[in-house]
Protein backbone atom coordinates (compact mmCIF):
# COMPACT_ATOMS: atom_id res chain seq x y z
CA UNK A 1 0.00 0.00 0.00
CA UNK A 2 1.12 3.57 -0.65
CA UNK A 3 1.21 5.46 2.68
CA UNK A 4 0.87 8.72 0.77
CA UNK A 5 -2.18 8.09 -1.46
CA UNK A 6 -3.64 4.81 -0.17
CA UNK A 7 -3.33 2.85 -3.40
CA UNK A 8 -3.07 -0.91 -2.84
CA UNK A 9 -1.35 -3.74 -4.70
CA UNK A 10 -1.26 -7.51 -4.39
CA UNK A 11 1.43 -8.94 -2.13
CA UNK A 12 2.66 -11.12 -4.97
CA UNK A 13 3.55 -8.18 -7.21
CA UNK A 14 7.16 -7.06 -7.52
CA UNK A 15 7.16 -3.30 -7.25
CA UNK A 16 8.76 -0.69 -5.02
CA UNK A 17 6.79 2.45 -5.91
CA UNK A 18 3.18 3.44 -6.38
CA UNK A 19 1.97 3.94 -9.97
CA UNK A 20 -0.39 6.68 -8.83
CA UNK A 21 1.79 8.92 -6.61
CA UNK A 22 5.31 7.60 -7.16
CA UNK A 23 5.89 7.09 -3.43
CA UNK A 24 7.46 4.02 -1.82
CA UNK A 25 5.15 1.24 -0.64
CA UNK A 26 4.40 -0.34 2.73
CA UNK A 27 3.43 -3.91 3.54
CA UNK A 28 0.05 -3.58 5.22
CA UNK A 29 -1.87 -6.29 7.09
CA UNK A 30 -5.54 -6.89 7.78
CA UNK A 31 -5.07 -7.56 11.48
CA UNK A 32 -8.75 -8.23 12.04
CA UNK A 33 -8.49 -11.23 9.75
CA UNK A 34 -5.00 -12.36 10.74
CA UNK A 35 -5.64 -12.39 14.51
CA UNK A 36 -2.17 -11.45 15.86
CA UNK A 37 -1.16 -12.38 19.42
CA UNK A 38 -2.70 -10.29 22.20
CA UNK A 39 0.50 -10.18 24.26
CA UNK A 40 4.17 -10.02 23.34
CA UNK A 41 4.95 -12.79 25.84
CA UNK A 42 3.27 -15.06 23.32
CA UNK A 43 6.64 -15.22 21.54
CA UNK A 44 8.43 -16.71 24.55
CA UNK A 45 6.91 -20.11 23.73
CA UNK A 46 9.28 -20.38 20.75
CA UNK A 47 12.46 -20.08 22.82
CA UNK A 48 12.47 -23.84 23.36
CA UNK A 49 11.99 -24.69 19.67
CA UNK A 50 15.30 -23.52 18.26
CA UNK A 51 15.75 -26.73 16.25
CA UNK A 52 12.98 -25.45 13.96
CA UNK A 53 14.67 -23.01 11.50
CA UNK A 54 11.71 -20.65 11.53
CA UNK A 55 11.82 -20.30 15.31
CA UNK A 56 15.63 -20.21 15.45
CA UNK A 57 15.64 -17.12 13.23
CA UNK A 58 15.53 -13.80 15.07
CA UNK A 59 13.34 -12.56 12.21
CA UNK A 60 10.90 -15.41 11.68
CA UNK A 61 10.25 -16.32 15.27
CA UNK A 62 8.13 -13.14 15.11
CA UNK A 63 6.37 -14.42 11.99
CA UNK A 64 2.95 -13.52 13.37
CA UNK A 65 3.95 -9.82 13.15
CA UNK A 66 5.12 -10.04 9.51
CA UNK A 67 2.84 -12.74 8.07
CA UNK A 68 3.02 -11.90 4.36
CA UNK A 69 4.33 -15.39 3.49
CA UNK A 70 3.53 -18.84 4.80
CA UNK A 71 6.00 -20.83 6.93
CA UNK A 72 6.87 -23.10 4.00
CA UNK A 73 8.19 -20.11 1.98
CA UNK A 74 10.42 -18.46 4.58
CA UNK A 75 14.12 -18.00 3.81
CA UNK A 76 16.53 -18.07 6.74
CA UNK A 77 20.23 -18.61 7.34
CA UNK A 78 19.98 -18.12 11.11
CA UNK A 79 19.89 -14.33 11.10
CA UNK A 80 18.91 -12.25 14.10
CA UNK A 81 20.90 -14.02 16.85
CA UNK A 82 21.87 -10.61 18.18
CA UNK A 83 22.51 -9.14 21.59
CA UNK A 84 21.30 -6.18 23.63
CA UNK A 85 24.20 -5.42 25.95
CA UNK A 86 24.22 -2.99 28.87
CA UNK A 87 27.36 -0.86 28.63
CA UNK A 88 28.17 1.26 31.68
CA UNK A 89 31.52 2.31 30.21
CA UNK A 90 29.88 3.80 27.14
CA UNK A 91 27.12 5.20 29.37
CA UNK A 92 29.67 7.21 31.35
CA UNK A 93 31.07 8.59 28.09
CA UNK A 94 27.60 9.49 26.82
CA UNK A 95 26.62 11.05 30.15
CA UNK A 96 23.99 8.54 31.24
CA UNK A 97 23.66 6.93 34.65
CA UNK A 98 24.85 3.32 35.10
CA UNK A 99 22.43 0.78 33.71
CA UNK A 100 20.73 3.25 31.37
CA UNK A 101 22.59 2.64 28.10
CA UNK A 102 22.13 -0.51 26.04
CA UNK A 103 23.85 -1.39 22.77
CA UNK A 104 21.88 -3.44 20.25
CA UNK A 105 24.71 -5.31 18.54
CA UNK A 106 23.60 -6.23 15.01
CA UNK A 107 27.18 -7.07 14.04
CA UNK A 108 26.48 -10.59 15.30
CA UNK A 109 24.42 -11.39 12.19
CA UNK A 110 25.86 -13.98 9.77
CA UNK A 111 27.20 -11.38 7.32
CA UNK A 112 28.21 -9.02 10.14
CA UNK A 113 25.53 -6.34 9.88
CA UNK A 114 21.86 -5.56 10.43
CA UNK A 115 21.16 -6.04 6.72
CA UNK A 116 20.55 -9.77 7.19
CA UNK A 117 17.26 -9.06 8.95
CA UNK A 118 15.86 -7.35 5.88
CA UNK A 119 17.57 -9.61 3.36
CA UNK A 120 15.90 -12.67 4.86
CA UNK A 121 12.53 -11.00 4.39
CA UNK A 122 13.32 -9.72 0.88
CA UNK A 123 14.59 -13.13 -0.25
CA UNK A 124 11.39 -14.67 1.05
CA UNK A 125 9.33 -12.37 -1.15
CA UNK A 126 11.72 -12.84 -4.10
CA UNK A 127 11.25 -16.58 -3.75
CA UNK A 128 7.47 -16.14 -3.84
CA UNK A 129 7.81 -14.07 -7.00
CA UNK A 130 10.00 -16.63 -8.76
CA UNK A 131 12.99 -14.31 -9.16
CA UNK A 132 16.22 -15.77 -10.54
CA UNK A 133 18.45 -12.73 -9.97
CA UNK A 134 18.63 -10.13 -7.20
CA UNK A 135 20.47 -6.80 -7.31
CA UNK A 136 21.48 -3.96 -5.03
CA UNK A 137 23.52 -0.80 -4.88
CA UNK A 138 25.72 -0.76 -1.82
CA UNK A 139 28.27 0.99 0.33
CA UNK A 140 29.18 -2.53 1.46
CA UNK A 141 26.86 -4.14 3.97
CA UNK A 142 23.91 -4.71 1.64
CA UNK A 143 26.22 -6.27 -0.95
CA UNK A 144 27.75 -8.58 1.64
CA UNK A 145 24.32 -9.69 2.83
CA UNK A 146 22.89 -10.19 -0.65
CA UNK A 147 25.95 -12.15 -1.76
CA UNK A 148 25.79 -14.34 1.34
CA UNK A 149 22.08 -15.18 0.97
CA UNK A 150 22.60 -15.96 -2.71
CA UNK A 151 25.55 -18.24 -1.97
CA UNK A 152 23.94 -20.07 0.95
CA UNK A 153 20.45 -20.56 -0.45
CA UNK A 154 21.31 -20.95 -4.17
CA UNK A 155 17.90 -19.45 -4.87
CA UNK A 156 19.10 -16.65 -7.16
CA UNK A 157 22.23 -14.97 -8.47
CA UNK A 158 23.50 -11.73 -6.93
CA UNK A 159 24.35 -8.57 -8.91
CA UNK A 160 25.99 -5.75 -6.96
CA UNK A 161 26.59 -2.12 -7.94
CA UNK A 162 29.21 -0.12 -6.02
CA UNK A 163 30.65 3.34 -6.49
CA UNK A 164 34.31 3.92 -7.27
CA UNK A 165 36.41 3.90 -4.10
CA UNK A 166 33.32 3.90 -1.90
CA UNK A 167 33.48 0.52 -0.20
CA UNK A 168 35.74 -0.85 2.51
CA UNK A 169 37.84 -3.91 1.75
CA UNK A 170 36.25 -5.78 4.64
CA UNK A 171 32.86 -5.56 2.92
CA UNK A 172 34.06 -5.87 -0.66
CA UNK A 173 35.91 -9.06 0.25
CA UNK A 174 32.61 -10.64 1.30
CA UNK A 175 30.86 -9.87 -1.96
CA UNK A 176 33.78 -11.20 -3.99
CA UNK A 177 34.33 -14.29 -1.85
CA UNK A 178 30.65 -15.22 -1.96
CA UNK A 179 30.66 -15.18 -5.76
CA UNK A 180 28.49 -12.16 -6.54
CA UNK A 181 28.75 -10.35 -9.88
CA UNK A 182 30.17 -7.01 -8.74
CA UNK A 183 29.86 -3.95 -11.01
CA UNK A 184 31.90 -0.88 -10.04
CA UNK A 185 30.70 2.31 -11.68
CA UNK A 186 32.18 5.79 -11.75
CA UNK A 187 30.40 7.77 -9.06
CA UNK A 188 29.18 7.38 -5.50
CA UNK A 189 26.38 5.42 -3.84
CA UNK A 190 23.69 7.76 -5.10
CA UNK A 191 24.86 7.17 -8.67
CA UNK A 192 24.95 3.40 -8.11
CA UNK A 193 21.46 3.49 -6.61
CA UNK A 194 20.05 5.32 -9.63
CA UNK A 195 21.63 2.85 -12.05
CA UNK A 196 20.59 -0.31 -10.21
CA UNK A 197 16.97 0.82 -10.14
CA UNK A 198 17.05 1.37 -13.90
CA UNK A 199 18.77 -1.94 -14.59
CA UNK A 200 16.41 -3.88 -12.30
CA UNK A 201 13.38 -2.35 -14.00
CA UNK A 202 14.66 -2.93 -17.53
CA UNK A 203 15.94 -6.49 -17.00
CA UNK A 204 13.35 -7.72 -14.50
CA UNK A 205 15.89 -8.26 -11.72
CA UNK A 206 14.56 -8.35 -8.15
CA UNK A 207 15.81 -5.24 -6.27
CA UNK A 208 16.71 -5.78 -2.62
CA UNK A 209 17.70 -2.26 -1.55
CA UNK A 210 15.56 -0.73 1.16
CA UNK A 211 13.21 0.80 -1.41
CA UNK A 212 11.87 -2.75 -1.23
CA UNK A 213 9.09 -2.72 1.40
CA UNK A 214 9.75 -6.33 2.38
CA UNK A 215 13.30 -5.44 3.40
CA UNK A 216 11.85 -3.12 6.02
CA UNK A 217 9.54 -5.83 7.33
CA UNK A 218 12.60 -7.85 8.31
CA UNK A 219 14.30 -4.84 9.84
CA UNK A 220 11.28 -4.26 12.10
CA UNK A 221 12.32 -7.33 14.06
CA UNK A 222 15.40 -5.56 15.43
CA UNK A 223 13.01 -3.62 17.64
CA UNK A 224 11.08 -6.76 18.55
CA UNK A 225 14.32 -8.23 19.88
CA UNK A 226 15.10 -5.03 21.78
CA UNK A 227 11.72 -5.27 23.50
CA UNK A 228 12.27 -8.97 24.16
CA UNK A 229 15.60 -8.21 25.87
CA UNK A 230 14.00 -5.48 28.00
CA UNK A 231 11.25 -7.79 29.25
CA UNK A 232 8.89 -6.32 26.64
CA UNK A 233 9.14 -2.80 28.09
CA UNK A 234 9.87 -0.01 25.57
CA UNK A 235 12.98 2.08 26.32
CA UNK A 236 12.78 5.86 26.45
CA UNK A 237 14.95 6.35 23.36
CA UNK A 238 16.09 4.47 20.28
CA UNK A 239 19.16 6.07 18.67
CA UNK A 240 20.15 4.89 15.19
CA UNK A 241 22.60 6.00 12.49
CA UNK A 242 20.98 7.63 9.47
CA UNK A 243 22.17 6.60 6.01
CA UNK A 244 19.57 5.33 3.53
CA UNK A 245 17.10 5.59 6.44
CA UNK A 246 15.69 2.08 6.14
CA UNK A 247 16.19 1.21 9.81
CA UNK A 248 14.57 4.35 11.17
CA UNK A 249 11.65 3.88 8.75
CA UNK A 250 11.25 0.24 9.80
CA UNK A 251 11.44 1.07 13.49
CA UNK A 252 8.73 3.69 13.21
CA UNK A 253 6.47 1.22 11.40
CA UNK A 254 7.17 -1.46 14.00
CA UNK A 255 6.20 0.75 16.92
CA UNK A 256 3.14 2.13 15.14
CA UNK A 257 1.87 -1.41 14.52
CA UNK A 258 2.63 -2.64 18.03
CA UNK A 259 0.87 0.36 19.57
CA UNK A 260 -2.15 -0.04 17.28
CA UNK A 261 -2.41 -3.70 18.27
CA UNK A 262 -2.19 -2.82 21.96
CA UNK A 263 1.04 -4.81 22.38
CA UNK A 264 2.93 -1.82 23.83
CA UNK A 265 1.51 0.97 25.97
CA UNK A 266 3.80 3.72 24.69
CA UNK A 267 6.12 4.46 21.78
CA UNK A 268 9.78 5.27 22.49
CA UNK A 269 11.33 8.41 21.07
CA UNK A 270 13.58 8.08 18.04
CA UNK A 271 16.83 9.90 17.33
CA UNK A 272 18.37 9.60 13.85
CA UNK A 273 22.02 10.58 13.60
CA UNK A 274 23.64 11.76 10.37
CA UNK A 275 27.35 12.21 9.76
CA UNK A 276 28.25 15.84 9.10
CA UNK A 277 29.49 14.89 5.65
CA UNK A 278 26.20 13.22 4.71
CA UNK A 279 23.52 15.24 6.48
CA UNK A 280 20.54 15.41 4.12
CA UNK A 281 17.98 14.36 6.75
CA UNK A 282 19.37 16.85 9.29
CA UNK A 283 19.31 19.67 6.75
CA UNK A 284 15.78 18.97 5.56
CA UNK A 285 14.17 18.01 8.87
CA UNK A 286 15.97 20.09 11.48
CA UNK A 287 16.84 23.18 9.45
CA UNK A 288 14.23 23.44 6.69
CA UNK A 289 11.20 22.04 8.48
CA UNK A 290 10.34 19.01 6.37
CA UNK A 291 7.46 17.10 8.00
CA UNK A 292 5.22 14.11 7.21
CA UNK A 293 2.04 16.20 7.21
CA UNK A 294 -0.31 13.20 6.98
CA UNK A 295 1.48 11.96 3.88
CA UNK A 296 1.35 15.32 2.10
CA UNK A 297 5.08 15.82 2.41
CA UNK A 298 6.64 18.86 0.72
CA UNK A 299 8.37 17.15 -2.21
CA UNK A 300 9.39 20.49 -3.68
CA UNK A 301 11.46 21.19 -0.58
CA UNK A 302 13.33 17.93 -1.17
CA UNK A 303 13.75 18.60 -4.89
CA UNK A 304 15.10 22.10 -4.24
CA UNK A 305 17.69 20.76 -1.81
CA UNK A 306 18.80 18.04 -4.20
CA UNK A 307 19.15 20.64 -6.93
CA UNK A 308 21.40 22.64 -4.59
CA UNK A 309 23.56 19.56 -4.06
CA UNK A 310 23.90 19.16 -7.82
CA UNK A 311 24.70 22.81 -8.40
CA UNK A 312 27.41 22.73 -5.73
CA UNK A 313 28.55 19.30 -6.95
CA UNK A 314 28.48 18.21 -3.31
CA UNK A 315 29.14 14.54 -2.74
CA UNK A 316 28.69 12.75 0.57
CA UNK A 317 31.97 12.36 2.44
CA UNK A 318 32.48 10.69 5.81
CA UNK A 319 34.67 8.06 7.44
CA UNK A 320 31.39 6.29 8.25
CA UNK A 321 31.08 4.82 4.75
CA UNK A 322 27.91 2.85 5.53
CA UNK A 323 25.98 6.13 5.93
CA UNK A 324 27.81 8.08 3.21
CA UNK A 325 24.60 8.84 1.29
CA UNK A 326 23.23 12.18 0.07
CA UNK A 327 19.93 10.97 -1.38
CA UNK A 328 18.41 8.52 1.13
CA UNK A 329 15.73 6.48 -0.60
CA UNK A 330 13.63 6.13 2.56
CA UNK A 331 13.64 9.83 3.38
CA UNK A 332 9.85 10.21 3.37
CA UNK A 333 9.20 7.06 5.40
CA UNK A 334 11.80 8.20 7.93
CA UNK A 335 10.04 11.54 8.30
CA UNK A 336 6.85 9.57 9.03
CA UNK A 337 8.73 7.54 11.66
CA UNK A 338 9.96 10.75 13.28
CA UNK A 339 6.35 11.87 13.62
CA UNK A 340 5.25 8.50 15.03
CA UNK A 341 8.09 8.47 17.56
CA UNK A 342 8.29 12.20 18.41
CA UNK A 343 11.77 12.06 16.95
CA UNK A 344 14.78 14.29 16.56
CA UNK A 345 17.64 14.44 14.06
CA UNK A 346 21.23 15.41 14.77
CA UNK A 347 24.55 15.26 12.96
CA UNK A 348 27.98 14.43 14.38
CA UNK A 349 31.50 14.85 13.03
CA UNK A 350 33.86 12.10 11.98
CA UNK A 351 35.95 12.99 15.03
CA UNK A 352 32.92 12.43 17.28
CA UNK A 353 32.17 9.13 15.53
CA UNK A 354 35.67 7.68 15.94
CA UNK A 355 35.96 8.80 19.56
CA UNK A 356 32.61 7.16 20.33
CA UNK A 357 33.70 4.06 18.41
CA UNK A 358 36.80 3.77 20.61
CA UNK A 359 34.65 3.98 23.73
CA UNK A 360 32.31 1.28 22.45
CA UNK A 361 35.31 -0.90 21.63
CA UNK A 362 36.83 -0.36 25.07
CA UNK A 363 33.71 -2.02 26.44
CA UNK A 364 34.31 -5.11 24.33
CA UNK A 365 31.92 -4.54 21.43
CA UNK A 366 33.79 -3.41 18.34
CA UNK A 367 31.67 -1.74 15.68
CA UNK A 368 32.20 -0.16 12.31
CA UNK A 369 32.36 3.68 12.23
CA UNK A 370 28.77 4.22 11.07
CA UNK A 371 27.47 2.28 14.08
CA UNK A 372 29.22 4.62 16.49
CA UNK A 373 27.26 7.57 15.12
CA UNK A 374 24.41 6.41 17.36
CA UNK A 375 26.58 6.63 20.50
CA UNK A 376 28.07 9.97 19.44
CA UNK A 377 24.55 11.25 18.79
CA UNK A 378 23.29 10.08 22.17
CA UNK A 379 26.17 11.94 23.81
CA UNK A 380 25.26 15.12 21.95
CA UNK A 381 21.60 14.82 22.95
CA UNK A 382 22.50 14.34 26.62
CA UNK A 383 24.73 17.43 26.47
CA UNK A 384 21.88 19.39 24.91
CA UNK A 385 19.51 18.27 27.67
CA UNK A 386 17.21 16.49 25.20
CA UNK A 387 17.97 13.08 26.73
CA UNK A 388 17.90 12.96 30.53
CA UNK A 389 20.79 11.07 32.19
CA UNK A 390 18.28 8.78 33.91
CA UNK A 391 16.41 7.78 30.75
CA UNK A 392 16.88 4.34 29.25
CA UNK A 393 18.55 4.59 25.86
CA UNK A 394 19.18 1.92 23.20
CA UNK A 395 21.87 2.71 20.63
CA UNK A 396 21.81 0.47 17.56
CA UNK A 397 25.24 -0.79 16.45
CA UNK A 398 24.60 -1.69 12.85
CA UNK A 399 27.81 -3.45 11.79
CA UNK A 400 30.78 -5.45 13.05
CA UNK A 401 34.17 -3.86 13.76
CA UNK A 402 35.88 -5.98 11.10
CA UNK A 403 33.70 -4.44 8.39
CA UNK A 404 36.13 -1.52 8.29
CA UNK A 405 39.34 -2.29 10.22
CA UNK A 406 41.36 0.36 8.35
CA UNK A 407 39.81 3.24 10.30
CA UNK A 408 40.24 1.39 13.60
CA UNK A 409 43.93 0.66 13.07
CA UNK A 410 44.59 4.23 11.87
CA UNK A 411 42.89 5.67 14.98
CA UNK A 412 45.01 3.60 17.35
CA UNK A 413 48.30 3.78 15.43
CA UNK A 414 51.50 5.42 16.65
CA UNK A 415 52.46 6.11 13.05
CA UNK A 416 51.49 9.73 12.44
CA UNK A 417 52.04 9.45 8.71
CA UNK A 418 49.55 6.58 8.56
CA UNK A 419 47.12 8.49 10.80
CA UNK A 420 47.24 11.55 8.56
CA UNK A 421 46.89 9.52 5.37
CA UNK A 422 43.76 7.69 6.51
CA UNK A 423 42.14 10.13 8.95
CA UNK A 424 43.80 13.53 8.74
CA UNK A 425 42.40 14.17 5.28
CA UNK A 426 38.91 13.90 6.79
CA UNK A 427 39.56 16.56 9.41
CA UNK A 428 40.28 14.17 12.28
CA UNK A 429 43.00 15.83 14.30
CA UNK A 430 43.54 13.56 17.26
CA UNK A 431 42.71 10.19 18.78
CA UNK A 432 41.76 11.01 22.35
CA UNK A 433 41.09 7.38 23.28
CA UNK A 434 43.79 5.65 21.22
CA UNK A 435 45.21 2.40 22.57
CA UNK A 436 48.72 2.61 21.19
CA UNK A 437 50.90 -0.46 20.85
CA UNK A 438 54.02 -0.33 23.01
CA UNK A 439 57.22 -0.74 21.00
CA UNK A 440 60.11 -2.43 22.86
CA UNK A 441 63.37 -4.10 21.84
CA UNK A 442 63.58 -7.89 21.70
CA UNK A 443 65.02 -7.98 25.20
CA UNK A 444 63.44 -9.72 28.20
CA UNK A 445 64.48 -7.10 30.76
CA UNK A 446 63.15 -4.22 28.73
CA UNK A 447 59.94 -6.08 27.95
CA UNK A 448 59.37 -6.64 31.68
CA UNK A 449 60.07 -2.95 32.40
CA UNK A 450 57.57 -1.93 29.75
CA UNK A 451 54.91 -4.22 31.18
CA UNK A 452 55.47 -2.85 34.67
CA UNK A 453 55.25 0.73 33.44
CA UNK A 454 51.94 0.08 31.72
CA UNK A 455 50.31 -2.21 34.27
Amino acid sequence: MSPACGATYDVGEVRVACERCGGLLDVEYDWNRLQPPDNLRYFEQWWGQRRIPMRHSGVWRFHELLPYAGPESLVTVGEGQTLLQQSDGAAAYVGLKPGRLHLQYEGMNPSGSFKDNGMSAAFTHARLSGASRAACASTGNTSASLAMYSAVTRLMKAVIFIGSGKISYGKLSQALEYGALTVQIEGDFDDAMARVQEVSRDLGIYLVNSVNPFRLEGQKTIMFRVLESLNWEPPDWIVVPGGNLGNSSAFGKAFAELFKLGLISRVPRLAVINACGADTLYELYSRRGLRWNSGQIDKQLIADYYRELDERQKKASTIASAIEINRPVNLQKCVRALEICDGVVRKVSDQDILDAKAQVGAGGFGCEPASAASVAGARLLVREGVIDPDERVVCVLTGHQLKDPTATVAYHTTDQEHFQKILGSRGIQHAAFANHAVAVPNDLRQIIQALEQHS
